[in-house]
C-alpha cells in the first residue's frame, strides 16, 4: 500500500509541470475569453459590461453565419477529401517495396511545411498572368477555362479546399499507415486463402480492422476544419467580399483590425460552443456505431 502510494505521487508529480503549462496556456485563456465576452472593450478604455449584447449582435449578423458556412465547407472538404485520400496513399504505401520510405516522406512532407510557405506556393500555382494552372490550362488550348482562381466569388472556395486537402491528407495518410502495419499478416493470408483479394479484402477486412482508427480522424478532421486559420489568411484573407472567411478570420478581424476585444472574445467562444457541439455529436455518431458492431 506504501509502495503504491508512493508511485502514485510520483506520478503526479511528473504530471504536475505539464498540468500547470496547460492551465497557463489553455485553461485560463478560455476563461478569461468568457470574461472578455461579456464586456465592451478596446484595450484602452475602461471596460463595460454588456452582458450578452456582443452574442446578440454576432448572431444577427449575415457575415458571421457566412463564416460559419464556409466553416462547414472546410469541415466537409477535410471528411469528404482529406480522410478519402489519405486512406487510398496508407493502402498504396503499405506494402514491401524499394524506396517505400521516400515516398512516405514525401507523402508526409506538406504536414510539416509552414502553412504560410504553403499558401504562398499555391498563392503562385493559382496566379492570373503568370499562375502554373492557367499557364498549363493555355498551352493546352484551353484559355477560355483560364479563371481569377482566387479572386471569384466562384472558384476561391474551392481553390481553398484543394490547397487544404493537400496540406493534411499526409497526416492522415500516416495514421492509417500505423493502423494498416498493426492487421495481423495472418488475417490477411487467411483472407487471401479464402479468395478476398484487391478492393474486396479492403472493403470486408482492411477498414472494418482500422475502423476505430477511421473514427478518431473524423474527430481530428471536425477538430482542425474550426482551426484553420494561416492557410486562408494568406491566400484571401477572407476574401472576395467575405466569400472565404471562416469564423477564426472572423474573429482576427473583429479583434485586432476592428479593435473590439470583447466582440472578439464572444467569436471565440462560439467556435468552441460549435466545435464541441459538432465533436460530441461525432463522437455519439462514432460511439453508437461501434456499439451495433459489436453487437453484430
Amino acid at each position: 500500500m506504501h509502495t503504491l502510494k508512493r508511485t502514485s505521487w510520483a506520478i503526479a508529480l511528473g504530471l504536475l509541470p505539464a498540468l500547470v503549462i496547460y492551465i497557463g496556456i489553455a485553461v485560463v485563456p478560455i476563461g478569461m475569453s468568457f470574461y472578455y465576452s461579456l464586456v465592451d472593450w478596446d484595450g484602452l478604455s475602461d471596460v463595460r459590461f454588456v452582458g450578452l449584447d456582443n452574442f446578440t449582435d454576432i448572431l444577427s449578423d449575415p457575415v458571421f453565419w457566412n463564416a460559419v458556412k464556409n466553416n462547414l465547407i472546410m469541415m466537409a472538404t477535410g471528411l469528404a477529401g482529406q480522410l478519402p485520400l489519405g486512406l487510398l496513399l496508407a493502402l498504396a504505401l503499405n506494402r514491401a517495396m524499394r524506396g517505400i520510405q521516400f515516398f512516405r516522406t514525401v507523402g508526409f512532407l506538406p504536414v510539416v511545411i509552414s502553412a504560410v510557405i504553403v499558401s504562398l506556393i499555391w498563392s503562385k500555382m493559382y496566379g492570373v498572368e503568370s499562375g502554373l494552372i492557367n499557364q498549363f490550362l493555355g498551352l493546352i488550348g484551353l484559355d477560355a477555362w483560364k479563371q481569377n482562381w482566387l479572386g471569384s466569388t466562384t472558384w476561391a472556395m474551392l481553390s481553398l479546399s484543394v490547397t487544404y486537402i493537400w496540406q493534411n491528407c499526409g497526416l492522415y495518410m500516416v495514421i492509417y499507415l500505423a493502423a494498416l502495419q498493426n492487421i495481423p499478416s495472418e488475417i490477411n493470408e487467411s483472407a487471401m486463402m479464402d479468395g478476398a483479394t484487391g478492393w474486396k479484402r479492403v472493403l470486408l477486412i482492411t477498414i472494418p480492422m482500422i475502423r476505430p482508427t477511421i473514427w478518431v480522424t473524423v474527430v481530428f478532421a471536425i477538430s482542425n476544419s474550426f482551426r484553420v486559420f494561416d492557410l486562408i489568411y494568406v491566400m484571401t484573407a477572407g476574401g472576395p467580399a467575405h466569400n472565404t472567411e471562416v469564423m477564426t478570420i472572423y474573429m482576427y478581424i473583429n479583434t485586432f483590425t476592428n479593435i473590439q476585444f470583447g466582440y472578439g472574445s464572444a467569436v471565440s467562444v462560439l467556435i468552441l460552443i460549435f466545435s464541441l457541439i459538432v465533436i460530441y455529436g461525432a463522437n455519439k455518431l462514432t460511439g453508437s456505431r461501434e456499439a451495433d458492431g459489436e453487437r453484430r
